[in-house]
């Protein structure tokens, strides 16, 4: 009898800059705080700097499991959240341009995790390159974060048409960070959702928003979580309002998404 399947999350942006690793870094953690299993793989892959952002310290990498030196098991790191970190390669150039194959190598790779997770948070890399769409394609949810400025929003509202593109049913979610507050946050998921309704006719969804602060910038300057530098902070409370949006999102569908080339079970 097949195990209870995790829900396979992608976090993607339409460019570099936007915060993307944070929020997928303080979401996995705000729902390991909700007692969950989480898994965080950093996909940002040659650019990867989610360790980093974790306080973690590690000799391997995803690029060891892509060459045959190491199996997924053997790369896992613990933090002290309880969330589970697969550590992407940082300054590993080929790591940044797999085809198909080895993208194929990285979902085998994760078929044959033996650990029981509830989620599957996935940090994709910035942009739309056909590693990101393969990885996008095998999530039940895509998240797109962006803030208010003009090249990130139109940035990601052509990683936006790309998915639909692919996948006309699509429900894709935005959460937009480094907001004023909640109402700006509102006016900016409005703006693009508008965009989406008369361009590509399919409307967006609004997760929810990540006020700017600079306990932020703090923790990642001392590696450290949001909930690790600054529990009582304003973007503490917002990530945990995200889990909470996450949590209370309906149960996905078994045809939905390709979680069965991620962690597939078997009896």
């Amino acid at each position: 009898m097949n195990q209870k399947q995790p829900e396979v999350i992608g976090i993607a942006s339409g460019k570099g800059g936007v915060g993307k690793t944070t929020v997928s870094v303080n979401l996995a953690i705000a729902l390991a705080n909700n007692n969950k299993k989480v898994f965080l793989f950093d996909a940002d892959l040659g650019l990867a700097n989610a360790q980093i952002a974790m306080g973690l310290r590690t000799e391997y990498n995803f690029s060891h499991v892509v060459s045959g030196e190491k199996k997924l098991k053997d790369i896992l790191l613990q933090h002290n959240s309880g969330v589970t970190l697969v550590p992407g390669a940082s300054g590993v150039q080929q790591m940044a341009a797999l085809g198909q194959i080895e993208t194929a190598a990285i979902i085998q790779a994760f078929s044959e995790l033996k650990n029981e997770i509830d989620y599957l948070i996935i940090d994709m890399a910035a942009g739309i390159s056909p590693s990101v769409l393969t990885l996008l394609g095998a999530c039940h949810r895509k998240f797109v974060v962006v803030i208010d400025e003009p090249s990130s929003i139109a940035d990601a509202y052509g990683v936006i048409k790309v998915m639909m593109q692919e996948k006309q049913n699509e429900e894709i979610f935005l959460i937009q960070n480094r907001v004023e507050n909640s109402s700006n946050g509102l006016q900016l998921f409005n703006r693009i959702n508008d965009v989406c309704i008369k361009f590509l006719d399919h409307s967006v969804k609004n997760l929810g928003s990540i006020n700017k602060d600079e306990s932020v910038l703090e923790a990642l300057r001392n590696r450290k979580s949001i909930f690790e530098h600054a529990m009582g902070s304003l973007s503490a409370r917002d990530f945990k309002e995200l889990a909470e949006a996450v949590l209370e999102l309906k149960p996905i569908e078994k045809s939905n998404g390709g979680l069965e080339f991620f962690v597939e079970r078997r009896a």
